[in-house]
């Protein structure tokens, strides 16, 4: 008897069902640190504070980063499977999520890490560390530069499949005007989250109105131009 689970299909849709799982873990726990954690830091006294970094945050970015991990390296499989029909949308929706993984592994975890063990310096009656003080900002504006890519990366993950703007090769699916736009807007966002500032970010219904506003944006270019 043939079982389905164990052909070519199978395997692609177990790796599909991979990505989403661990999507699900990183894009949940993003959510969670950006729309309950910030908030609740921002009212906490500085003893319940410094008790949540130190046994509450490593946990999450634990879970939060190896989803992150696995739901890249799982999505490089399906873009390997997908490489000859590459919608314009998954292209788009696959670089916006390789930008966010590369935030979560090369700028909120090393400057996390730094945040947790200042924290647990001070409460073993230590001093905080000085590059403590940097790490804090970087960190979160690379997290809310991440929420901000989630909501359009989202919608062009699921728009590849529903909802298609064509093969990324056919020009009448991707002018280059638009792709260069396009991918220029994504990279000045990106260099404002390693340099910049978090902006109208800051607070949970700019990130959230800027993440609607930037899929629109991307959306209307890669239609129009």
């Amino acid at each position: 008897m043939d079982i389905p689970l164990f052909s070519s299909y199978g395997i692609d849709y177990l790796f599909r069902w991979g990505h989403f799982l661990f999507g699900i873990v990183w894009i949940g726990l993003l959510y969670y640190f950006n729309f309950v954690q910030t908030e609740y830091f921002k009212e906490a006294d500085p003893a319940h504070r410094s008790g949540a970094i130190q046994k509450l945050v490593p946990r999450a970015l634990w879970w939060f980063r190896w989803g992150a991990a696995f739901t890249f390296l799982t999505g490089l499989y399906l873009l390997y499977v997908l490489h000859g029909a590459l919608t314009y949308d998954i292209t788009v929706g696959a670089t916006l999520g390789t930008l966010m993984a590369i935030n979560v592994w090369f700028i909120i975890w090393p400057n996390q890490k730094i945040v947790i063990a200042s924290a647990t310096q001070v409460a073993e009656g230590g001093e905080a560390l000085p590059e403590a003080a940097g790490a804090a900002p970087k960190a979160a504006l690379a997290s809310r530069t991440n929420t901000l890519f989630s909501i359009p990366m989202l919608f062009f993950m699921g728009s590849s499949a529903h909802l298609p703007s064509g093969i990324v090769t056919d020009s009448m699916a991707a002018s280059t005007a638009s792709l260069i736009v396009v991918f220029l807007i994504i990279l000045a966002l990106e260099v404002n989250a390693i340099r910049g500032k978090q902006g109208p970010m800051t607070s949970v219904a700019g990130v959230i109105h800027c993440g609607l506003g930037l899929t629109a944006v991307l959306y209307a270019c890669m239609h129009l131009l």
